[in-house]
């Protein structure tokens, strides 16, 4: 098999992102080795935090200048194209918000599934090179403690048994030598008890991290889509109520926009560090708990390295070999002497079985392409899945940023216009009649009247002498100044069959049958309908 250097190489972001600056709080420059428990470490990572929440100090800033600016600077806006170019930048900067929020929650939900295919293709490479350890544990305590118990309690018996046979007797503690260089030789093997105990709990810890981190992401995400959705409605509907509640959400948005980002450029430029050179950081964790030969071995897997417990397995393959042929010649010479004592000889035969099938297994385990190739995939997913994920959410939380920065610039300005246009709609003259509220009151006032349309009646009735009294009221204007509006269209009356009284348009003229009904009309009918018909 390949070296793990030829297998693993690092991606080129990893080292972009680990020549990033590495500074303490105290602005005291750092080598750019991965060190998690040391404090200046850690600072330097908080550092990368501290420039995001500088980039937000200036963001808000430049949105306060340009409140500040559009509150205090009056323009004049009296002139019909000035009000359009307002109305179009208003539409446009609305527009590219939505793009612009549109196309960072896709990047978001893109970075969000990478990095947790990442964390979980590293977590479960953990709990399958935990799974490993704890085989070779559990093989290693199983075969030591026959050797101890079941062994040692079968050769007691036996030796009581051959008491009388000295030759027997010295088999028996021949094969009690081979037992104790079996344990001596397993006891030997490195203790993973405490490196297993560690990769279960790193691999618990991260994957519980991994699911709330991932949790809070989708609900930013959800939260953003659902922000610009509605301030672009409210913008539609220019609604005052509803941009008012999506600029304070826009600002709290914006603020967990760059604090999303510093967290991110924090984590991603720390596991950079790692994944440029995790051999060493490796070694360096593991030379108090296990030889550097063997974490060497195991994280590069070359052919041309020895395998460091190769002795030890052939010594342990060697003693059995040695007992099993003594238990086949104590069974074939003992048995038919001590017949008592065949039983403890089948039982030892098969613990040394049982041991021998224990040897292949441990063989397998202790091999290093299996715990290489989960190095290997968990490198994999942390240092290619993982960190690109990490820069897709930093480029998600900068395309939000942009995003509700010009929404919040646009939602001022839309408020503006709705202000001008309500402020414009209040000072139209109540007396003008194509005013819709004059024309409103005046359809009330109307109602007030006592004067009735006669020629509804006419029209509709055909007779002089059956009119009745009329269903709707008009106003009370004189009779002669609407007959007269015929003369303002060259001798062409309009004919109307119902006056437009009351309706805030021009005085209709009627037609000559009207015309002859009304003179028709008798003195009665006049009273009748008030002496306001009167010419």
């Amino acid at each position: 098999m390949s070296s793990a250097r030829v297998d693993y190489i690092a991606p080129w972001w990893t080292y972009w992102l680990h020549q990033f600056p590495h500074v303490t709080l105290r602005f005291q420059p750092l080598d750019h080795t991965f060190k998690p428990q040391d404090e200046n470490y850690q600072q330097s990572i908080i550092f990368l935090g501290c420039v995001a929440a500088a980039g937000l100090g200036v963001n808000l800033l430049c949105l306060a200048i340009y409140l500040s600016c559009l509150c205090c600077c009056r323009k004049d806006e009296e002139e019909e194209e000035s009000k359009k170019s307002n109305s179009c930048c208003v539409t446009w900067a609305a527009v590219a918000a939505g793009l612009i929020c549109c196309v960072a929650v896709g990047v978001g939900f893109y970075g969000n599934s990478e990095t947790n295919d990442g964390v979980y293709q590293l977590t479960y490479s953990l709990y399958n090179a935990n799974h490993t350890l704890t085989g070779v544990d559990s093989l290693v305590t199983g075969t030591v403690g026959g050797m101890q118990n079941g062994l040692n309690e079968h050769l007691s018996r036996l030796g009581e048994i051959f008491a009388t046979r000295g030759d027997f007797v010295q088999t028996l503690q021949f094969m009690q030598q081979m037992s104790d260089n079996i344990i001596k030789q397993l006891l030997g093997l490195p203790d993973w008890e405490k490196a297993k105990v560690d990769l279960a709990a790193i691999a618990d810890q991260t994957a519980y991290v991994e699911y709330y981190r991932w949790l809070t992401y989708l609900l930013i995400l959800i939260l953003d889509l659902v922000i610009c959705l509605a301030a672009c409605l409210g913008l539609a509907k220019q609604s005052r109520w509803l941009l008012t509640t999506m600029m304070v959400c826009g600002v709290l948005t914006l603020i967990l926009s760059w604090a999303s980002l510093g967290a991110d450029v924090a984590t991603a430029v720390g596991t950079s560090d790692f994944c440029v050179a995790p051999d060493k950081f490796l070694m360096n964790q593991t030379k108090d708990v296990i030889s550097s030969d063997i974490v060497h071995y195991y994280l590069y897997c070359s052919q041309t390295l020895p395998n460091p417990f190769q002795q030890s397995l052939t010594l342990f393959q060697r003693s059995l070999t040695t007992m099993q042929i003594q238990i086949q010649g104590l069974l074939q010479f003992a048995v038919p002497l001590f017949p008592t004592a065949e039983r403890d000889l089948l039982s030892i035969q098969h613990l040394l079985n049982n041991s021998e099938a224990s040897l292949h297994q441990l063989t397998a385990l202790l091999d290093c392409r299996g715990l290489n190739k989960d190095y290997l995939d968990a490198l994999i997913g942390v240092c290619y899945d993982g960190v690109e994920g990490l820069l897709y959410l930093c480029l998600f939380s900068l395309l939000a940023a942009c995003a509700f920065s010009v929404m919040l610039c646009a939602i001022p300005r839309a408020w503006r216009q709705i202000a001008n246009r309500d402020r414009d709609y209040d000072d139209i003259d109540d007396g003008d009649p194509f005013n819709p509220q004059s024309r409103r009151m005046t359809s009330h006032h109307s109602q007030q009247g006592n004067m009735h349309s006669f020629c509804s009646y006419s029209s509709g009735m055909g007779s002089q002498t059956s009119l009745h009294p009329p269903t709707q009221t008009v106003t009370n204007a004189p009779l002669s100044e609407y007959m007269n509006q015929s003369a303002l269209f060259g001798g062409n009356p309009r004919y109307e069959n119902v006056p437009l009284i009351g309706r805030g348009s021009p005085p209709p003229s009627y037609s000559p049958t009207m015309r002859a009904t009304y003179l028709s009309m008798t003195e009665d009918q006049i009273r009748h309908f008030g002496e306001d018909f009167r010419a």
